[in-house]
């Protein structure tokens, strides 16, 4: 409960950034509205649309059960002990290794790897991962990351055409009209960075728990914490490239050597999530 209220705080803040960059720049009454539209426009679009998008960005390919046997056994086995609807069963044609989930709900999910998660991982530990993303589906984590991904995209486009507007003269406005041009220039410097932090912290929030119910859900702790440092000594290899709005999705960080450490890291430490499964494992042995 306290990372669902987080969570929703976070989102909530996220909207209430986008509304008030349009109060605070374009003025009054037309402000707030234009950015009440926007917040409700971008969350509706991530509604229908996110799972589309984030299987488009990393090029994911649908396959069957004949194509892909054992994977897809592996997600079907995983998903009735989760009690939730069969995913689309996807993989990225990359070398690197990696997952994701995606999907407004668990009738509306997709489940992707990567090629190379399927060679490098046993069969115990690529289980681990499933169940973490499956988990994901089933705590509507996708939905969440999806439209956080979105209203941070929405705010940093609006900040890039303010700043286009300073440099071309579009900041003359009257400002009986309300516009504000410190209002314009704190949008622009300050409003995408908070933006990012935001939505790598609602992602930070909900990977402990996608660990922790895919523990559960197989039963096998320690075998995701091994894949957890697997997946990320891969990734400082082999990182795999995508838009970063989308970098949320992933069970690893994809890219490697983090800009000021955790703030913008879109994931919790490999080792905090290693030791909260350890933890788990010990608190799941003594019942």
């Amino acid at each position: 409960m306290g990372n669902q209220f987080k969570t929703a705080a976070l989102l909530a803040a996220l909207s209430g950034l986008l509304i008030a960059i349009s109060y605070w720049v374009i003025g009054g009454t037309g402000g707030l509205i234009i950015g009440i539209g926007l917040a409700a426009v971008t969350n509706l679009f991530s509604w229908y649309q996110s799972d589309k998008i984030a299987l488009a960005v990393y090029n994911a390919q649908p396959v069957s059960a004949a194509e892909a046997p054992g994977l897809y056994r592996m997600v079907e086995r995983l998903s009735a002990r989760a009690n939730i609807p069969m995913p689309g069963v996807y993989i990225v044609p990359d070398q690197t290794a990696n997952a994701f989930a995606t999907g407004r709900d668990p009738e509306h999910a997709a489940v992707a790897v990567t090629e190379g998660i399927l060679n490098i991982l046993p069969e115990d530990e690529l289980e681990g991962v499933i169940a973490h993303e499956l988990t994901h589906i089933v705590n509507r984590d996708t939905l969440t990351q999806a439209v956080a991904a979105t209203v941070a995209g929405a705010i940093s486009f609006l900040a890039q055409m303010l700043s286009y507007s300073l440099w071309f003269g579009g900041g003359s406005r009257d400002d009986d009209r309300g516009g504000n041009p410190l209002g314009v220039l704190l949008t622009v410097v300050l409003a995408p960075v908070a933006a990012t932090i935001i939505q790598l912290a609602i992602s930070r929030t909900r990977e402990f728990s996608a660990d922790a119910g895919a523990a559960r859900l197989t039963g096998n702790p320690r075998a995701l914490a091994r894949a957890l440092q697997r997946l990320e000594a891969v990734a400082r290899q082999m990182p795999l490239h995508a838009n970063p709005a989308f970098e949320s999705l992933l069970i690893i960080n994809s890219i490697s050597g983090q800009f000021l450490g955790n703030l913008f890291s879109s994931h919790p430490a490999t080792e905090a999530r290693v030791q909260a499964l350890l933890q788990l494992e010990q608190q799941l042995a003594n019942h």
